[in-house]
């Protein structure tokens, strides 16, 4: 892959991402130019890339100066809007936000999501046991993308028949890995899963359950219901985001851990703490590559004047690999501390799911950990095409047995 000229690559197209190794792009930016300018293309909007970790931190706190309401990512900052502003978590401020977010903070707290992460372990050790034994597999495709679908699913009460439906829309929505799917294509996937949700939330008011949809129902803010749309459009952001990012994270876990046999090697022989490994996973693999805010007051930043209206976008895929705060960044270590990474971001939106993403990704390594002695990629791993999300789509894997580990009796 390439690295491209400053001025010649756009970051509002996915094809840039697929074409160009960005590191030593990233890298110019951050000692270079740390507020960069990406000018209109093809008939999108130009915007500021912020490319330094603590830039980055400064402008998720700022809410006087930046906003969410006018969309989080490109794909909607670029479109002039989200729907779902001032009603869905990610795209809302101030007090409803507040207010929101203790609503679903309630369901997905340490406390009460106990018990489903001793089903993410019974269900992760089963589906790598399973696989060891075979010898292999797409790991994409068998494990990595039914370990979070599954869980967020189950707290969703999504029935077990409509989950593979489910994730074929949210890997449209967002990413692809098939360059004939176009924007008009990931709109209609967005459009399906606000459907789908619309009918369950229907389901839900005639008869609730102990799932999230059914307390979303039952849920007011000052005193007001929350209504079809309010509910409808939080599923969307939790299926997606219960989905994506861990399940990117772990692809690239094991695709990096099978060429990183050192770091593998400390794993496997306890040399390193997990929820230590889990950390540096999700600095490495970053797959969240950006969000968005938009300039609702004028303000200054490295010498340039930001004005009401324009778009600035924040970049974890290059903060989390900032050397002013992170020693040999370009490093896999799985003992890396401290590891203040910015996967999940920063702020007032904090990844409401960095719980059980974390669960999700730490039963995985030890699930690799006891049932397997090493791995092998063995064959091309498909990337997705995404100014959004980086990642693969597929991981064919080889599993080396550790036969005591797989004598362990399932519980």
């Amino acid at each position: 892959m390439s690295s491209p000229a400053l001025d010649t690559l756009d970051l509002g197209d996915p094809d840039t991402f697929a074409d160009h190794d960005l590191d030593a792009f990233w890298r110019r930016l951050r000692d270079t130019a740390p507020m960069h300018w990406n000018p209109p293309a093809d008939g999108r909007r130009g915007f500021w890339v912020l490319s330094r970790y603590d830039d980055i931190v400064a402008t998720y706190r700022d809410n006087a100066n930046f906003t969410s309401e006018r969309g989080n990512v490109l794909v909607t900052l670029l479109e002039g809007g989200d729907a779902g502003a001032g009603r869905m978590l990610a795209v809302t401020d101030g007090h409803r936000h507040h207010e929101l977010r203790k609503i679903l903070q309630r369901v997905l707290s340490p406390r009460v999501l106990n018990e489903v992460a001793q089903t993410v372990r019974a269900n992760t050790r089963q589906w790598i046991r399973e696989a060891v034994e075979s010898g292999g597999c797409d790991f994409a495709e068998q494990i990595a993308s039914r370990i979070p679908m599954t869980t967020i699913s189950n707290l969703l009460g999504v029935p077990e028949q409509d989950r593979e439906f489910l994730l074929s829309l949210t890997k449209t929505a967002l990413s692809t890995d098939d360059e004939d799917v176009d924007e008009v294509d990931s709109e209609m996937a967005r459009n399906e899963i606000l459907m789908y949700f619309m009918e369950v939330v229907e389901e839900r008011r005639d008869s609730p359950g102990d799932d999230v949809i059914s307390m979303l129902v039952g849920s007011s803010i000052d005193g007001a219901p929350l209504s079809d749309e309010d509910v409808v459009l939080n599923c969307y952001s939790l299926i997606i985001g219960g989905d994506e990012t861990s399940r990117l994270t772990m692809i690239d876990c094991v695709r990096t851990l099978a060429v990183e046999t050192g770091q593998w090697r400390r794993l496997k022989h306890g040399e390193v703490a997990v929820d230590t490994a889990v950390d540096e996973v999700l600095r490495w693999a970053s797959p969240t590559m950006h969000f968005g805010r938009s300039v609702v007051r004028e303000t200054e930043l490295h010498g340039v004047t930001l004005r009401p209206g324009e778009i600035v976008t924040l970049w974890h895929a290059s903060g989390n690999r900032d050397e002013r705060v992170f020693e040999r960044p370009g490093d896999f270590d799985l003992g890396r501390t401290p590891n203040k990474h910015l996967a999940f971001g920063y702020g007032p939106h904090f990844c409401l799911g960095s719980y059980l993403a974390k669960v999700e990704i730490s039963e995985l390594l030890q699930a690799l950990r006891d049932f397997t002695t090493g791995f092998e990629q063995t064959d091309e791993a498909l990337p997705i095409r995404s100014n959004f999300l980086t990642g693969f789509s597929t991981l064919p894997v080889r599993f080396l047995p550790d036969h005591s580990g797989l004598k362990e009796v399932l519980q």
